[in-house]
C-alpha cells in the first residue's frame, strides 16, 4: 500500500511540475537610508496590500540597506518600513504591473529610547499557510506574563486537559521547540512547557500535516514553539511579571535580554514559576458481587492533593555571523523543578444497602525533582538571496528525575477502630540521554520550484530505576512484586526529500520521508521476577502532498488539500512494565510489547478572507490507549494497542470584524470517533460524537485598551471506555498599554468554575463502573506587568538568519 501511494504522488508531482504553467512572479526593489544617505541595515520593511492592508510579505534592509520582494502578481501594494529609533515610513499605493525598482526610502530619525518608539505595523494574530496555522504570540491580547502551556490552550485548535496536549481533537502531539523536538511526554512535558514565559515566545505553529522535513511522529500532528530571536542592534530586553491569586497564590517571572553588535549576537532568558494548585476529586467505584466476592459492592473516595511546585528555566542563545553568508550558533538550556503533592485519601467501603463495611485514611506524598540540559551546536550558510541554503545541528539533551513517594494508609472498623496499617515507600529515579545529527538542505530554483531533502539520525539512552519498601508493625522489607530496573535504547534514522512549486494559481507541495527504528528494552529481574528484553527493528515511509488553488485572481478564495502519514511510537514509561501505584486500589502498569501506531490523514479545506472551513478524516491502525481492567478489586490501567479507529469532522476557523473596535475569533469542531477494539472482556465496538466550540470576542474601545471575553464549551464524548462530561469555561481579559514599552494586564478566570474533569468508566467485566470528578484551583485573578527596555546603536551590522523566510511562510516548508 505504502509503495502504491508513494508511486502515485511521484507521478502525480512530474505532472503537475511539467503541465502547468510555470510563473516567475514579480519583483519590487529598494534601498532603505538614514536622513545622511548611507544605508541602514536590518530596516523591517512589509509590503501590504494596498486594499485591505493585509500583509502579504515581510522582510529585512540588508547591509547596503537593499530589499528585494519576489514572487509577486501584479496588484496594489503598499510599503510599511520601522526601525528602531526612527519614524514609520508608509509609501503610497505601489501599482505593481512590472518588475520595479523604488526611489531610496529615508527614514528619519526619532528618540532612540526603546519606549518612546510608536510601533504602527502589527502582524496579525493567527496567520493561515498552506501548511500551517501561525499564532503570532505578540498580536494575542492575554500573553503577557502567562505560560507556554497557557497559550497553548488559547490557540486555534488546541486543547489542554489536564496534562494532555491536542490539536483539531487528536491526542499524541508533538512538541518542538525551534524546529528541536522535547522527547517528552505527560506530566514531565507539561512542567516543562508551564516553565517557560510567553514573553519569550515568538510564534506558535500548528501543523495537523506537517511536512516531510519534520519527524514522523504524532499522529496528532506537531506543535512547533519558535522562541524570539531579537534583532535590534545593541542591547534591550523585556521584564514580564505575573501575579495569580485562587484558592492558593502562584507567579510567572521572566527577563529576555540580548545583546547585538558587528558579528556577536547574545540573547538570554531566565525564568521563574511558582505553582501552587490543588485537585479536589470524587470517585465512585461499583463492584459486580458475582465478580468481586472479596470487597464491599460500593467503594466511595474522596481525595484532595495540595500541589507545590518551583520551576526555574534558562535559555542563552549564541550566533556568530562569520561572513554575510555563514553563521554559527550555540544554544544553551535549562530547567530545574523541584515540588511536591500532598494527597488526603478518604475511601469508604459499604454494603449494597449502604451500609459502612470499613473507612480506610491514606496520607500520600509525592517529593520531585526534575532536571533537565540541553546543548545545540547549528551551522547555516546562505548560497543566494533566493533562499537557497544548508543548515545542520548536534544536539545532547538529558533529563533526569528524581521521584520519592510516600503511602501511609489506615484502616478503620465502622465503630472507628484501627485494625490494619500499612506505609510504603519508593524511591524512582529516571536519567533520559539524547544524541541527535541532523542536515538539511534547501534549493530554490529561478522558476519559483524548490528543492529540499535532509538527513537525521538520533540515539535515545534511558534508564528507570524504581524500588519499592513495605513498612509493617516496624520491619521494612523490599516488595519484589513493584520494585524493577527498566533499561530502554533506541535509534532513528532518517531521510527526506520535498518538492514545491507555485504556478499560476495552483501551488503544490510533496515530500517523502523515510524513518527506521531500532528499539532494545531490557527488564532486570529480581529474586522474585524474572529478567526479561524485547527488541523491535520497523521501516516506514512517510508521503505528503499539499496542493492550494485561488479561486480568484486576488487569492482571497482557496481550495486546499493535503495527505500525510504519521507513526506514534509508545513512549519510554508505556514499555516499562512496572507496577506504579497511584494509590492502594490503582496502579499503572506498561506493557512491552506494544506496537508502533500509524495514521493516515486528509484533509480538504476552503478559506474566504478571514473564515478557514476544513473537512478531515484520519485512520488509525494498531491505535495505542489505555485500558481499565479490574482484578480482585484493585484497578490496573494499562496501555495496549485496542485496535483500529477511524476519526472524521468538520472543523470552522473565523476571524471577523464586525467594526474596527470590535473583532470576533470562533473555532468550533464536530467530531465524530469510531473504535472497533479487542477488548479484554471482548470486542468493543464504540462511536462517539463531539462538539467543541471556543469563540473570543476582542474589544479596543480606546487608545492601548484591549478587552477580551473568551471561552470554551465541549459535550459529551463516547472514547472506547471512557465517556467524558461536559465541561466549559468563561475568562474575561483587560490590557493597557501605558506606553509602547509598558503594558498591563488584569484576567478574571474560569469565572464560573465550570472547568472541571468528569468521566465515567464503562465497559468493565459484569455490572462494575467507575464515576470520576475533579475540580482544580482554576478560578483566579491574574494580574501581569510587562516591559520592554534597552537602547539601539546605530548604523550596526543585522544578519537575516534566513534569506528566505517570507518564502518559507508562504510555502511552509
Amino acid at each position: 500500500m505504502t509503495k502504491k501511494i508513494t508511486a502515485f504522488l511521484a507521478a502525480w508531482l512530474c505532472i503537475a511540475l511539467n503541465l502547468a504553467q510555470a510563473q516567475t512572479g514579480l519583483s519590487l526593489k529598494g534601498r532603505i537610508t538614514y536622513p545622511d544617505g548611507k544605508p541602514l541595515d536590518g530596516a523591517t520593511i512589509y509590503l501590504n496590500r494596498a486594499a485591505d492592508s493585509a500583509l502579504v510579505k515581510a522582510s529585512l534592509s540588508e547591509k547596503d540597506g537593499n530589499f528585494v520582494f519576489a514572487g509577486l502578481k501584479a496588484a496594489d501594494y503598499q510599503i510599511v518600513v520601522s526601525a528602531i529609533g526612527y519614524k514609520t515610513y508608509k509609501s503610497d499605493v505601489v501599482k505593481l504591473q512590472r518588475d520595479t525598482v523604488l526611489p531610496s526610502i529615508i527614514l528619519q530619525q526619532n528618540e532612540t529610547s526603546l519606549k518612546e518608539v510608536a510601533v504602527t505595523a502589527k502582524k496579525p494574530p493567527v496567520e493561515q499557510l498552506i501548511d500551517r496555522t501561525v499564532v503570532n504570540v505578540g498580536s494575542l491580547p492575554g500573553s503577557a506574563g502567562t505560560t507556554l502551556m497557557d497559550l497553548l490552550a488559547k490557540a486555534p485548535g488546541v486543547t489542554v486537559d489536564d496534562n494532555t496536549i491536542s490539536l483539531q481533537g487528536k491526542g499524541s502531539v508533538t512538541i518542538y521547540i525551534d524546529d528541536r523536538p522535547t522527547y517528552l511526554s505527560g506530566d514531565d512535558l507539561a512542567n516543562y512547557l508551564r516553565s517557560l514565559p510567553s514573553s519569550g515566545i515568538d510564534r506558535i505553529e500548528l501543523m495537523t500535516n506537517p511536512p516531510a522535513r519534520y519527524d514522523a511522529a504524532g499522529s496528532g500532528g506537531v506543535i512547533n514553539i519558535r522562541t524570539k530571536r531579537t534583532k535590534e542592534t545593541g542591547f534591550n530586553g523585556n521584564l514580564s511579571l505575573n501575579y495569580i491569586q485562587g484558592k492558593y497564590a502562584r507567579s510567572n517571572n521572566s527577563i529576555n535580554l540580548n545583546y547585538r553588535q558587528n558579528k556577536l549576537n547574545v540573547s538570554a532568558n531566565l525564568g521563574y514559576t511558582l505553582n501552587n494548585n490543588y485537585s479536589a476529586i470524587n470517585l465512585n467505584r461499583y463492584f459486580d458481587p458475582a465478580v468481586i466476592t472479596d470487597i464491599a459492592p460500593e467503594f466511595t473516595q474522596t481525595s484532595f492533593i495540595n500541589r507545590h511546585s518551583e520551576n526555574y528555566s534558562g535559555r542563552i542563545n549564541i550566533d556568530y555571523y562569520a561572513t554575510e553568508k555563514t553563521t554559527f550558533g550555540a544554544a544553551f538550556t535549562g530547567l530545574f523543578t523541584q515540588g511536591d503533592n500532598h494527597t488526603a485519601n478518604t475511601s469508604l467501603l459499604s454494603s449494597a444497602q449502604g451500609q459502612l463495611d470499613s473507612t480506610i485514611t491514606a496520607n500520600n506524598v509525592d517529593n520531585r525533582q526534575f532536571k533537565n540540559g540541553s546543548i545545540n551546536l547549528n551551522y547555516r550558510h546562505n548560497y543566494d538571496k533566493k533562499g537557497s541554503e544548508l543548515t545542520a545541528d548536534l544536539d545532547y539533551v538529558t533529563y533526569h528525575t528524581q521521584l520519592g513517594q510516600t503511602f501511609a494508609n489506615s484502616s478503620f472498623y465502622p465503630d472507628g477502630m484501627l485494625y490494619n496499617y500499612d506505609l510504603v515507600t519508593g524511591n524512582l529515579p529516571s536519567n533520559i540521554n539524547i544524541y541527535s545529527a541532523r542536515t538539511d538542505y534547501n534549493h530554490v530554483l529561478g522558476n519559483s520550484l524548490q528543492l529540499s531533502g535532509g538527513l537525521k539520525s538520533s540515539y535515545t539512552k534511558t534508564d528507570n530505576l524504581a524500588d519499592y519498601f513495605d513498612t509493617y508493625q516496624g520491619v521494612t522489607t523490599l516488595d519484589y512484586n513493584e520494585t524493577n530496573h527498566f533499561l530502554y535504547n533506541e535509534s532513528i534514522n532518517a531521510a527526506y526529500v520535498n518538492a514545491n512549486k507555485d504556478f499560476k494559481r495552483l501551488s503544490v507541495q510533496a515530500g517523502l520521508r523515510f524513518e527506521n527504528t531500532i528499539a532494545n528494552g531490557h527488564q532486570l529481574g529480581n529474586p522474585e521476577k524474572p529478567d526479561s528484553s524485547f527488541s523491535r527493528n520497523y521501516n516506514g515511509f512517510f508521503p505528503t502532498l499539499y496542493a492550494q488553488y485561488k479561486l480568484d485572481t486576488a487569492g482571497k478564495q482557496k481550495l486546499g488539500f493535503n495527505f500525510g502519514r504519521r507513526v506514534d511510537r509508545p513512549n519510554y514509561a508505556s514499555l516499562n512494565p512496572f507496577l506504579s501505584p497511584l494509590d492502594k486500589f490503582t496502579y499503572n502498569t506498561g506493557n512491552p510489547y506494544l506496537l508502533p501506531t500509524y495514521s493516515d490523514n486528509l484533509q480538504l479545506y476552503y478559506t474566504f478572507k478571514g473564515i478557514k472551513i476544513t473537512l478531515f478524516y484520519t485512520y488509525i491502525k494498531d491505535r495505542v490507549d489505555g485500558l481499565i481492567q479490574i482484578i480482585n478489586g484493585y484497578y490496573y490501567n494499562e496501555p495496549g494497542n485496542i485496535g483500529n479507529s477511524y476519526q472524521k469532522g468538520i472543523e470552522v476557523n473565523a476571524d471577523l470584524d464586525p467594526a474596527k473596535w470590535f473583532n470576533i475569533h470562533l473555532y468550533t469542531r464536530l467530531t465524530e470517533l469510531h473504535t472497533l477494539t479487542n477488548f479484554y472482556t471482548g470486542t468493543l465496538n464504540t462511536t462517539g460524537e463531539q462538539l467543541f466550540i471556543r469563540p473570543t470576542f476582542t474589544f479596543t474601545p480606546g487608545t492601548g485598551w484591549t478587552l477580551q471575553a473568551y471561552g470554551n464549551y465541549q459535550t459529551r464524548f463516547t472514547n472506547e471506555q471512557f465517556i467524558d462530561l461536559p465541561r466549559g469555561a468563561l475568562n474575561f481579559a483587560f490590557e493597557k498599554k501605558l506606553s509602547a514599552a509598558t503594558t498591563i494586564e488584569l484576567d478574571f478566570n474560569d469565572v464560573l468554575h465550570t472547568v472541571n474533569s468528569s468521566w465515567y468508566i464503562g465497559y468493565l467485566e459484569g455490572t462494575q463502573q467507575a464515576y470520576f470528578h475533579s475540580v482544580g484551583d482554576s478560578r483566579n485573578i491574574e494580574l501581569s506587568f510587562s516591559y520592554r527596555f534597552g537602547k539601539t546603536i546605530s548604523n550596526q551590522r543585522k544578519h537575516n538568519a534566513n534569506g528566505a523566510q517570507s518564502e518559507e511562510n508562504r510555502v511552509g516548508n
